[in-house]
Formats: structure tokens, C-alpha cells, sequence
């Protein structure tokens, strides 16, 4: 079986070509901000995308009438269970309104039923495990205030793939098995799995869990209510430098790990402070996942682009290690963990779910 997967981002489209699970080759068609920023929405921008995915094809020899399926990124939908999800209407719908906010990622819906309706397979069109994924359990979901409840948004595709390769190495089903997983990237998720469930999470867009590269996390109340009313920056400011201009960014200008660390290794003390810090409250949030667990463990995962650095790591593992075996992932493999979720649909492993608004 021949899919094609697709993960669209805001300046660039990747995508990749699966025979029976194995990648043929990938290819990234990047943007330059004066050709996306011609278009008034992100949603105008299917056509341009399409066509340029199809140029892509052309220059690789393949022909979208051989294609069996096609799998895109999910973007923001309501929250749903995860998942693999065939495209329909009522999803087209959500994304094409913006309905739930806009983002690049609310394309790969659109982009893979477009052309898997061109390849005669509408009905293997599927996103997998979107960013909205909601399976808490109802005690993690209350706050202090009933007014706000807390959301579940987090790296679902990779956090989900990568349980389920741990799983497969454990010679367990993902349902019976129980894992913390922490994907540590431009943002940090960790998530506590059971049963083929997150059933508690931090909100990694722009709520809580530790600060990371580009984020700032939970931060203290009272201080945070005061910035609100200093009168010194506006609800956009103030959300740009909660998720785009905290953590790292925040602290020493720069989101790359690589140069703090060469930092630290120059003798930059705040550079250390910092770089433990984070590392330090990614353990923490590990620790409160194991309590979801009820102590009931099977790994700890660490994943994401952050788990490259064996520093970062170690300084993790010595704080957590006692709970349960830490095993690392580095890096992430989006477009896999598409074609893996079609795959197990288009192979009869399991049955597709329906999004309904």
C-alpha cells in the first residue's frame, strides 16, 4: 500500500512516501515569508500548497493515481480522543472556518482528502492524534477556579508513537501499558499514559508545566496578576512572552540548548543556573505524572529534540530514575507517526474514528 503523508508548518510543508510502512523518500518545500505572507489566511493558502506538494510528486516520479491513502497533520479541531480520524465534512468544515483558531497544521486535513479524492481512495484520507487530543480524566481537568479549566494540548502525535514503540520493545500492547512521557522541544508536554490514554497532561501551548526553550510555564499567581496589571505591555505582548519569548529565550536570549551548553562550558554561570533549572522542572513534572499513575510505571520516556542532549538528560534521569527505567527517543518523527496511525487503519489493526462538530 502506497500513502503519502503530509505535515504542513507555517512556513514550509514536509511530506514523505510509505510502501507498506517502509519511507520511500521525504521532501520539505520551504516558503519564503513574502510568498505566504500574500495570502490573507492561512486557509488560503490550500491551493498553493497543493500545487506545490504536486510539483513535489512530479519531480520524484510518482503518480497521485498510484497513491492508496493520504494522511495529514491534524490541526485545531474540538477536543477529541486520539486517534486516527478519516477526513470528513464536518472536519473540513472546522478547519476551513478556523472554527477552533488557525494554524498551518489545520491544512493537512483538506490537503490529504483533496488529493486522495484525485487518487480514488476519498475514504483513506486521515489525520492522526491532532495537538486537541482531550482524554483527562475529570480530576485533572478542574482548577481552583471554576472558571478556568485546564485544557489538554500537548505533542499527542509524537508523545502517542512514541509509547507505542516502547510498548512493541516491551512486547506490550500500548493499551496495557503505563508510561510518563515528556517530549521536550520548542515546547515541553509530559503526559501520563494508561490504558492507551493521557489521562493528565500540561498544557504546553501557552498554560503550564515546566518553562521551556520558547516557554514560560506555570509561573507564581500573584506575580503573574501583577504584570497582567503594570500597565507596561498588552494581552498580546504579555501572550508572546508567556509562548514565544519565555524560558530560555526569556533568560538568555537564545532557544538553542546546543549554545547554552557552550555557554556552560565557557564558565556562564546563569547559563548553568538556568539550563538545570529547566531540566529540573521537567523532572518534577515527571514526578507529579507517576502520581497520576498512582506510582504504576512501566518507563519514563523522553523524547523531542531536547533528549539529543546527554547533559540535559542525565540531569533528568538522576531525579527520576527511582520511579521507573528511563528510556530516551531523541528527535521526533512526525511524519511516521502519521503514516504508522493510516497504516493501522488501512490494514484493518484498527477501525477509523468519526469527527463530528
Amino acid at each position: 500500500m502506497l500513502l503519502l503523508a503530509i505535515n504542513p508548518g507555517s512556513t514550509s510543508t514536509k511530506i514523505a512516501l510509505f510502501e507498506d510502512g517502509t519511507q520511500l523518500w521525504d521532501d520539505t518545500q520551504r516558503y519564503d515569508s513574502d510568498v505566504i505572507g500574500r495570502f490573507p489566511s492561512v486557509e488560503a493558502q490550500e491551493n498553493f500548497r497543493l500545487e506545490e506538494i504536486k510539483k513535489a510528486l512530479k519531480g520524484r516520479g510518482a503518480e497521485i493515481a498510484d497513491l492508496d491513502g493520504v494522511v495529514g497533520r491534524g490541526g485545531l479541531l474540538r477536543p477529541i480522543p486520539g486517534g486516527t480520524y478519516r477526513v470528513n465534512e464536518a472536519m473540513m468544515e472546522d478547519m476551513k472556518e478556523a472554527r477552533y483558531g488557525s494554524h498551518a497544521s489545520n491544512l493537512g486535513a483538506a490537503l490529504a482528502r483533496r488529493l486522495a479524492d484525485e487518487a480514488g481512495c476519498p475514504d483513506n484520507s486521515f489525520i492522526v492524534d491532532p495537538v486537541v487530543v482531550d482524554e483527562l480524566v475529570d480530576e485533572a481537568r478542574l482548577s481552583g477556579l471554576p472558571e478556568i479549566e485546564r485544557r489538554s494540548i500537548f505533542h499527542a502525535l509524537n508523545q502517542k508513537a512514541i509509547a507505542r514503540t516502547a510498548a512493541d520493545e516491551m512486547g506490550k500492547a500500548y493499551e496495557d501499558s503505563s508510561f510518563v512521557v515528556a517530549h521536550m522541544g520548542g515546547g515541553i508536554s509530559v503526559g501520563a499514559h494508561r490504558g492507551g490514554r493521557v489521562i493528565d497532561v500540561n498544557n504546553a501551548l501557552d498554560g503550564d508545566g515546566p518553562f521551556s526553550p520558547e516557554r514560560a510555564g506555570t509561573l507564581p499567581t500573584g506575580g503573574l496578576v501583577k504584570l497582567c496589571f503594570g500597565g507596561t505591555m498588552t494581552e498580546k505582548d504579555l501572550r508572546k512572552k508567556l509562548s514565544g519569548k519565555g524560558g530560555l529565550v526569556a533568560h538568555l536570549g537564545t532557544n538553542d540548548l546546543r549554545e547554552v551548553q557552550r555557554r556552560m562550558e565557557d564558565g556562564d554561570e546563569k547559563a548553568g543556573l538556568v539550563f538545570r533549572t529547566m531540566a529540573y522542572q521537567v523532572a518534577k513534572e515527571i514526578g507529579s505524572r507517576a502520581a497520576s499513575l498512582e506510582g504504576d510505571v512501566d518507563a519514563i520516556l523522553l523524547t523531542g529534540g531536547l533528549a539529543y542532549s546527554d547533559v540535559f538528560v542525565d540531569e533528568i534521569r538522576r531525579r527520576v530514575a527511582f520511579i521507573a527505567p528511563v528510556k530516551v527517543y531523541p528527535g521526533e518523527d512526525e511524519l511516521k507517526a502519521l503514516a504508522d496511525g493510516a497504516y493501522r487503519v488501512m490494514s484493518g489493526k484498527e477501525s477509523p474514528k468519526v469527527y463530528e462538530r
